[in-house]
């Protein structure tokens, strides 16, 4: 199919092609994107690290001073000007760590090195970086993604377009972030680059833990498309016994299963403990993988993958000290019997030389379903299952259903009533009015209520509290239910 054009009426092109793109991934699932280019002896290495960077920005209506006119514009622009309040000053720098690695990338490569990285960019900073004019951040990143010569460093990770968190997102609305993200990302990268997307990054690593929410979630992940997702290793569970997680540096098998009895599984890239940008920006994952050897595993030897994610633009060491030390990790690790390895790749890899099967992979859930399953048997129904839940969190306060994340001290919903609200009711009203009456997804009006919709289900207007970030979130959310209520 032919590229997609990057805004239509003045807006990303987030809808409208979902079947033309559809075909393409479907098309392209069971070719190989890293191991016919790989250069990497997987059979001689003794272990690999892999890292991925997570850069996001909200949309918030701050271009004015009056909040219910104000025009929408991306965070980092508000902090441009107006870099004389609080930590806008980074905002320059931020630019250019949305812009670096794809210069990087072709500067190890040029030096005859092996550098990888995985990127995740929800769809709010590609819109706002365009918004802003920022297309130097476009061109090299689209270079570097697409340049046969330094594609095979670069891994892009799939994730929801709005910055949405999973367990708090309506699950039709989260399915709709995932698609409008792969919409984006093809209309700027183009759509041979989206078929090399076959991992997943979750929003705060959010990972949905109530059983009929996770299974729609890796449901949607797999009709998409997605072969892996990076998970926390504190959001899941072995399948067996509810223990934490013991190997982890090896793929695992998320394992989800709904109230109906239906289950769907997706592979499981684990990432270990700990949100510190500083594990990244200082290249701990490589340090720690040079300590491992290989693991024999199922009668087969194998070298562990260490993956960390953090932000790509965050805090000083990101900021200032990242880039010295990926290239010298990446100089050293070139070659070496500890090279860098994206997700695909090294998945890849995994199963070629091993012959295992997905099916071989160590069985996980999402936390605290161990407690459910003892009691509930699956397929005897949503009521049965709510009854179970309620009699689990009235025996313990701790057992909770909100999912888990990087962090298991913040909820995504409890202390948030006054922003959930207005978001359940602008997602109602879409569903209502623009889903139930099959209006296509190509109508301009579609477009835009869906742009607003997502943009109002962005974490930030939960995760920062209460206050203005809250208020942007109400505001976003009365415009979305507006649109609806005047264009439908």
């Amino acid at each position: 199919m032919a590229d997609l054009a990057e805004y239509i009426d003045g807006l990303p092109n987030i809808c409208g092609s979902e079947s033309e793109l559809d075909a393409a991934i479907q098309a392209n699932l069971d070719k190989p994107v890293f191991l016919p280019d790989s250069a990497i002896d997987f059979n001689k290495i003794k272990s690999a690290f892999s890292v991925a960077l997570h850069m996001h920005q909200p949309l918030i209506p701050a271009g004015g001073s009056d909040l219910s006119t104000a025009a929408m514009i991306s965070n980092l622009k508000y902090m441009m000007d107006n870099q004389h309040i609080g930590d806008n000053h980074n905002a320059p720098v931020f630019h250019w760590c949305y812009k670096r690695i794809g210069e990087f990338v072709p500067q190890l490569f040029d030096q005859g090195k092996q550098p990888r990285v995985m990127l995740e960019y929800s769809g709010t900073l590609f819109h706002g970086l365009r918004h802003m004019g920022l297309d130097d951040v476009f061109d090299t990143l689209k270079y570097a993604t697409n340049h046969p010569q330094y594609r095979q460093g670069i891994e892009w990770l799939g994730c929801p377009w709005g910055h949405a968190v999973a367990p708090s997102t309506p699950v039709q609305d989260y399915r709709l972030h995932v698609k409008a993200w792969q919409h984006h990302f093809a209309a700027i990268f183009g759509t041979e680059a989206l078929t090399r997307v076959r991992g997943f990054s979750p929003s705060e690593m959010a990972l949905p833990n109530h059983p009929d929410v996770s299974y729609e979630f890796v449901k949607t992940l797999k009709e998409c498309g997605y072969q892996w997702v990076l998970v926390q290793e504190h959001t899941v569970e072995l399948a067996e016994n509810g223990h934490g997680v013991e190997q982890k540096h090896l793929p695992h098998l998320l394992t989800c299963t709904n109230s109906e009895g239906e289950s769907i599984s997706i592979i499981a890239l684990i990432k270990t403990q700990g949100s510190d940008t500083k594990l990244v920006a200082q290249m701990q994952p490589y340090y720690e993988a040079t300590s491992l050897q290989r693991w024999d595993y199922k009668g087969q030897s194998i070298p562990p993958l260490v993956t960390q994610i953090a932000d790509g633009e965050n805090g000083g060491v990101m900021m200032n000290e990242f880039p010295d030390k990926f290239f010298e990790a990446m100089s050293n690790s070139s070659h070496s019997e500890t090279p860098a390895m994206n997700g695909t790749e090294y998945i890849e890899h995994f199963f070629a030389s091993t012959g295992l099967t997905e099916q071989d992979l160590i069985k996980v859930q999402p936390i605290m379903q161990k407690r459910i399953w003892d009691r509930f048997t699956a397929g005897e129904g949503s009521e049965k299952l709510t009854k179970t839940i309620n009699e689990l969190q009235k025996e313990d306060h701790c057992f909770h259903m909100e999912g888990g994340s990087w962090t298991n001290d913040i909820s995504w919903v409890e202390g948030y009533e006054n922003v959930l609200g207005p978001m359940e009711k602008a997602s109602l009203l879409f569903n209502d009015k623009v889903l139930s009456n099959n209006i296509p997804s190509s109508d301009s009006r579609y477009r835009n209520v869906l742009l607003h919709l997502m943009m109002s289900q962005t974490s930030c207007y939960r995760y920062w509290g209460q206050g203005q970030w809250t208020d942007y979130g109400q505001e976003i959310c009365r415009r979305a239910s507006d649109i609806v209520n005047y264009d439908f």
